[in-house]
């Protein structure tokens, strides 16, 4: 279960993110929603480059 999750942590915290953005557009917080919802995205770039910068 370590492994998963050590190999695993920025697809799952890009989920909880993706998550948090659709719960505030479900309960009307628009705006909100629309700046959370660029997070995901982030994570999984800044994840492909810190791996990436790891093996040469």
């Amino acid at each position: 279960m370590k492994l998963f999750i050590l190999k695993y942590y920025p697809i799952i915290l890009a989920f909880v993110c993706m998550l948090y953005s659709i719960s505030l557009g479900l309960l009307g917080h628009r705006d909100e929603a629309l700046y959370s919802a660029h997070w995901p995205g982030t994570i999984l770039l800044f994840a492909i480059a810190i791996r990436q910068r790891r093996n040469p």
